[in-house]
């Protein structure tokens, strides 16, 4: 026990390599999501490591969000809600969606327009219609916005199941883009996941007074109005079309509101309603129609039994139906938007950079990889050993500091920080760096003579830590910028490279010096 207690340090490295592995290896820490029913990773059969773009092949999107912002609006306590209908009233073909009120932005109150058809001209005179004075219109939208898009395709990529995807900021200096990475997926299909802005809803459409002349009542649900969405459904034997069962939000009367459009609209109508719009527009029964960005794509009637429960008034207690579509493509994407939530702005593809790696490059780049990883350890452990001549002093030494790199591969494990070349380098930086400093550790203890007791041990390996702290202390401020700003592939590589300094210092250098003050102390 005392032998244990004096080689804490090592022992501390230890459990945190078992750990490691355990991260790495264990099929319980396997990254799994399920689509459809089928388990699908970016990693391997053999680890729970996620590979990057770069490693799995895949798709990178790099676009900017279209819209602009109007600052310093001069709103008074008006709710965001009323101005934001109030302009929206002005623009063209525009409605709430198109426009958003922000007050607490460091520019003042905001008030931004993403309608690509929109002009500046056309947005000033909307807030001026609207009775708003503003400061300046420029060409952007705010950070709020920004990183509210972030989010919301964060969760389509969630959603569909695409292992290993990332999303983030980034600038090259003449404005911001959101840069979108998906291994193992075809250009076109994370275009197609991403590009609408899934701005679900639905409709009526009904005959107003009995006479003929159909009207669309807008809106009477919105997203914010499901509670929950299960997951879309193929065709069976209790319905013959794609589907997506939902329930609608009891408080603030929202159910019982719908309720009451549907019966006063003729949607529930004894016996139910038989909707015809796609056949025959001006002679149907009144239907539902589920909106995504404005397009209707299916409009749907409503068997008798839930048109009695409206009636009577006993489906608002228990506020659930199926919202049905014509494929169960357009099924999944209707559950993948009511879940993410809408972009608050669309994204201009057009305008931005796409780039597609295929996964043979992708596995290519991975064997690539590992060549030069065991080049670097030949290399460092070659150089190693022809300096000290003692593989006692050595061996330990090149050990120690192949397991930071472990122990940074168990980080990216558990994180499910996705591995690419940017990553790979900051691995092969931090093997380098840390031979340097147990470099200058053992140099440190053994230059001023034999190592007569734990208390001269003590006190120069104090002295070479010191040294190496100063070293590791610098190189963090140095990277800290790279970590926190959006510069791409720059950030995994100042992040990996920040925590394999972290654990260098905290864990593997007192560890070493552990291991070298039981080999010089008893020799």
């Amino acid at each position: 026990m005392e032998k244990l207690k004096s080689n804490w340090r090592l022992t501390l490295l230890t459990v945190i390599l078992l750990v490691s592995l355990f991260m790495i290896f264990s099929p319980t820490m396997a990254p799994q999501t399920n689509v459809g029913g089928e388990n699908a990773t970016t990693g391997d059969r053999l680890t729970n490591l996620q590979y990057g773009l770069d490693l799995a092949g895949g798709t990178r999107i790099r676009a900017p969000l279209i819209g602009m912002t109007a600052e310093n609006v001069v709103i008074g306590n008006e709710s965001p809600t009323n101005v934001a209908a109030a302009v929206a009233n002005e623009l063209p073909n525009s409605d709430t969606t198109d426009v958003t009120v922000r007050r607490g932005t460091i520019n003042g109150p905001t008030v931004e327009a993403v309608d690509p058809n929109v002009s500046e001209a056309q947005f000033g005179e909307a807030l001026g219609g609207a009775g708003y004075s503003y400061e300046t219109i420029r060409d952007g939208l705010t950070q709020e916005t920004r990183d509210e898009a972030i989010n919301v395709i964060e969760g389509k990529v969630n959603q569909a199941g695409l292992s290993g995807a990332s999303v983030q900021q980034v600038t090259d200096g003449t404005g911001f883009f959101i840069l979108i990475e998906v291994p193992g997926q075809d250009r076109s299909d994370v275009i197609d996941l991403i590009e609408q802005r899934g701005n679900v809803r639905i409709d009526i459409y009904h005959d107003n007074n009995g006479d003929g002349e159909y009207v669309t009542e807008r809106a009477v649900l919105t997203q914010d109005d499901f509670a929950s969405i299960s997951n879309a459904r193929q065709p069976d034997d209790r319905s013959p079309n794609p589907r997506v069962p939902v329930s609608i939000r009891q408080e603030n009367s929202i159910a019982e509101t719908f309720q009451s459009s549907v019966v006063e609209t003729g949607v529930a109508q004894p016996g139910g309603a038989v909707c015809r719009y796609e056949e025959s527009p001006q002679n149907t029964d009144s239907c539902l129609q589920l909106v995504v960005d404005g397009d209707v794509i299916n409009s749907f009637g409503m068997n008798g039994d839930l048109a009695n429960s409206m009636r009577t008034g006993d489906w608002a207690r228990s506020p659930s139906f199926v919202l049905t579509t014509t494929s169960f493509e357009e099924a999944q994407e209707i559950a993948i938007n009511l879940r993410a939530g809408a972009l608050p702005a669309p994204l201009a593809i057009d305008q931005g950079t796409t780039s597609f790696v295929s996964p043979t490059q992708g596995e290519n780049f991975r064997t690539d990889s590992l060549i030069i990883g065991i080049l670097a350890i030949l290399t460092v452990s070659g150089v190693v050993f022809a300096r000290y001549r003692e593989p006692q002093v050595a061996a330990p030494m090149v050990l120690t500091a192949f397991s930071e790199v472990l122990i940074l591969l168990g980080f990216a494990a558990y994180l499910g920080y996705p591995l690419d070349l940017s990553v790979i380098a900051s691995f092969i930086a931090v093997l380098g760096t840390g031979v340097d400093d147990l470099v200058i550790i053992a140099d440190g203890v053994m230059a001023e003579g034999d190592v007569s007791s734990n208390r001269v041990f003590s006190s120069r390996f104090k002295k070479a830590f010191w040294v190496i702290g100063v070293a590791a202390a610098t190189t963090v401020i140095a990277m800290s910028p790279l970590a926190v700003l959006s510069l791409g592939d720059l950030r995994g590589f100042a992040i990996f490279t920040i925590l394999g300094v972290l654990v260098g210092v905290f864990v593997t250098r007192p560890a070493y010096g552990d291991i070298l003050r039981n080999l010089l102390t008893k020799r």
